[in-house]
């Protein structure tokens, strides 16, 4: 017979070596095995506290709470006081959703033993329930019980975090990762509240630390490339996204922040793309909606771009969409006068401050006995290519009847070609000055009339000439349709740009100088005129070297026809959207849906101003944009020799070419529509003696504009002179 006390050791020996086995299990995460021993040694044993609570840990770690509960609640009936049983019972109770008896049961376990781990899931808890400040309070209790616990410095960054304390979150999680070097979250919480900051090369490093230990994780990775975008480092950047959207194809913030990447880096094509992708996932974001608008207008597709606009400003900031709308409308084939009109003044009417009372100005006399002041607001006085019209003006005023005032976002220093600086101008520095500011800045200086030359190319100044800093505004060069805004009085065009019909849709009077509104003089270095390439290759290149947003599909569609009745003949343009071969490869896709193959369309990417003019030698005739025509790019054309051929537009934009033409005698080259514009493109390079003809053009052709109005700078400045002070009253 065995004795009883030798067969109890043996069954305690028995049930430790099954704990062990059974632990080891459970640490190696096999669970099923685990709970099997556990089972087991309850089968021996009912009401063992120890297997109670490690088989309700198991139900609690596989989901099954409800289980986990009654499991846990055996076990403190076996040992009442068992801090852990409390703890993991409050953690099953809490992912219960019965959050009131969990909150019993961890400051029972607290009431116990001060126990750090309840103090911080009690903090959890109201965290959870935004009580932060109690959140904080626990978690700094667990960490008096343990100074070095990771995990409740880590919450309490995320606490401070939610209450925008970000300089103490930022502390905490510090502190987390000092304890624990791979505490990847707080790595992650660390990089996140640093950027936040405005620290993120310092939140780099910890970001990097983060990926390492967790290489699948799609939101590490794009909280890196975010960082890496910020310090500007785009290709980093884009290929972390890369990363990101391998681990995780569907996450959206990663295909939308690298669509803003791309779209840094002029890599439209690629952020069309990307902006797609998230918003295949969340297709009502309003942000990626005006962003893919944004790269697709990039591209050329305007009616695309205005349609996403028009479904962004049904989002939380309808504001930045309208302004989209507003600066591209002009350019978009469907819209009219009046569609153009209702959308500046959309904009205008919500974004604009109110305007300073005018009887500020009523006490200032007007005498012919001193000079008119006249001011000139630009942000591009230092762009020698694109000032050659306002230089050709400023330099020939009558300083003994006309005090000259420039108001620069850029020093003078920066201005190194055009202007010819007077003794008797005033040049005021407004770089840096906010729109308040710069509008008290024009008002001391006492200006008569205010000359804007920015329209919406340089929309945040907009607000400055809301404020109404003079007695009469005067819009000019620039605008190339109706600003939608009561501030401006004049706007200055010439008798092809709008008729006396179209009047009612401008919110300005129409004031016309004779021949165009757009005189020119090139005062700097250019390449001289070179034979028309034709002479030698026999075969006719047109050409064109806008920017690709004037190049629509209706553009588009307009050349292919072209160059199918032209069979020899081939195209090129250039600019600096073409840099990029995958925008490269956009544009050669929208010829080949009209069947043009892309070895007769050549694309060409930015380059200096020299070798950008120099282009025209390869070009035998330029094609105008439509419904966008070019402005310098056509004076620029026909200054290198190149005739422009384009047509009388339905709006003011669609009209600019047309005026510089004819002024310039180059008539011959304008159509009276589409189909005009076509034949004599086709015609050009059909008939017999084609070369000999472009030749003849190109010889003859400075000359010819030399002595012609659109190069009467002087001519124009004395019409410009009049106009002045007719409507200034002076």
């Amino acid at each position: 017979m065995i004795d009883r006390r030798k067969r109890l050791s043996h069954l305690m020996t028995s049930e430790d070596e099954l704990f062990r086995e059974a632990l080891d299990h459970h640490r190696d995460g096999r669970l099923q095995e685990a709970s099997q021993l556990y089972l087991k040694i309850l089968q021996a044993r009912p009401g063992q506290a120890d297997a109670l609570y490690l088989l309700g840990v198991v139900a609690h770690q596989t989901g099954n709470h409800a289980q986990a509960v009654e499991l846990l609640r055996q076990a403190l009936a076996a040992a009442p006081d068992d801090v852990r049983c409390y703890n993991v019972l409050g953690l099953s109770l809490m992912a219960l959703g019965r959050e009131d008896e969990a909150e019993v049961s961890f400051e029972r376990a607290i009431a116990i033993d001060k126990s750090p781990e309840s103090y911080n899931n009690l903090g959890n808890l109201w965290k959870n329930q935004g009580r932060l400040d109690d959140a904080i309070s626990a978690y700094r209790n667990a960490l008096a019980e343990a100074p070095d616990y990771a995990n409740a410095h880590y919450n309490l960054g995320n606490a401070h975090r939610d209450k925008r304390e970000l300089e103490e979150a930022a502390e905490c999680f510090r502190r987390a990762v000092n304890t624990d070097p791979e505490h990847a979250n707080a790595l992650v919480g660390l990089g996140q509240i640093l950027q936040a900051l405005g620290r993120t090369k310092e939140a780099v490093p910890f970001l990097e630390r983060a990926v390492a230990l967790l290489p699948d994780n799609a939101e590490v990775h794009c909280d890196l490339a975010d960082a890496l975008q910020t310090l500007g480092q785009l290709e980093g950047a884009t290929a972390r996204y890369r990363k990101s959207l391998e681990c995780n194809p569907k996450l959206s913030r990663a295909w939308y922040a690298a669509g803003c990447a791309e779209s840094s880096r002029k890599e439209y094509a690629a952020a069309v793309v990307c902006f797609r992708k998230a918003l295949e996932t969340e297709p009502e974001w309003p942000e990626a909606q005006h962003n893919l608008g944004q790269v697709l207008f990039k591209l050329g597709q305007v009616d695309e771009a205005l349609a996403l606009f028009r479904q962004a400003t049904d989002g939380g900031h309808p504001e930045v969409a309208e302004a989209a709308i507003a600066v591209i409308i002009p350019g978009d084939p469907a819209s009219d006068h009046q569609a153009i009109l209702d959308a500046r003044r959309t904009w205008a009417e919500s974004q604009l401050p109110p305007p300073r009372p005018t009887e500020r100005f009523s006490h200032r006399e007007k005498s012919c006995d001193r000079p008119l002041r006249v001011g000139y607001l630009s942000s591009f006085f230092k762009d020698r290519n694109w000032m050659k019209p306002v230089w050709g003006l400023i330099n020939h005023h009558d300083r003994e009847h006309f005090e000259v005032h420039l108001f620069s976002d850029a020093p003078a220093s920066a201005i190194q070609h055009g202007y010819r600086s007077h003794p008797r101008d005033r040049f005021h520095d407004i770089t840096g000055l906010s729109n308040e500011a710069a509008a008290d800045r024009i008002e001391q200086a006492g200006i008569d009339l205010l000359v804007d030359l920015n329209g919406y190319s340089a929309m945040e100044r907009l607000r400055l000439l809301a404020l109404r800093p003079a007695p009469v505004i005067v819009a000019w060069f620039n605008m190339y349709a109706t600003s939608g805004m009561p501030c401006y009085d004049y706007l200055v065009g010439d008798h092809e740009m709008i008729t006396p019909s179209e009047e009612k849709f401008y919110s300005e009077k129409i004031v016309r100088v004779p021949g165009s509104h757009m005189t020119f003089e090139v005062t700097y270095p250019v390449p001289p005129v070179a034979k028309p390439p034709c002479v030698a290759l026999r075969a006719i290149t047109f050409g064109c070297l806008a920017p690709q947003y004037k190049i629509t599909k209706e553009a588009v569609a307009a050349w292919s026809t072209i160059l199918q009745q032209v069979p020899d003949s081939s195209l090129m343009l250039k600019n600096g959207t073409l840099g990029s071969p995958g925008n490269r490869k956009f544009v050669h896709g929208l010829f080949e849906t009209h069947n043009i193959p892309a070895e007769r369309v050549r694309l060409d990417g930015p380059s200096d101003h020299y070798r950008f003019l120099k282009t025209y030698d390869e070009i035998d005739v330029a094609l105008d944009t439509f419904p966008y025509n070019g402005g310098i790019t056509t004076a620029e054309a026909i200054w290198q020799g190149v005739p422009v051929v384009t047509f009388w537009g339905d709006r003011w934009v669609s009209r600019n070419s047309a005026s510089i033409l004819r002024a310039g005698g180059l008539g011959e080259f304008v159509g009276g529509g589409l189909e005009d514009y076509i034949s004599i493109a086709v015609r050009l390079a059909n008939s017999p003696g084609a070369s000999e003809h472009l030749l003849e053009v190109r010889r003859n052709m400075r000359s010819r504009l030399l002595h012609s109005p659109v190069c009467d700078t002087r001519g124009f400045a004395r019409n410009m002179e009049r106009l002045y002070t007719r409507i200034a009253g002076f």
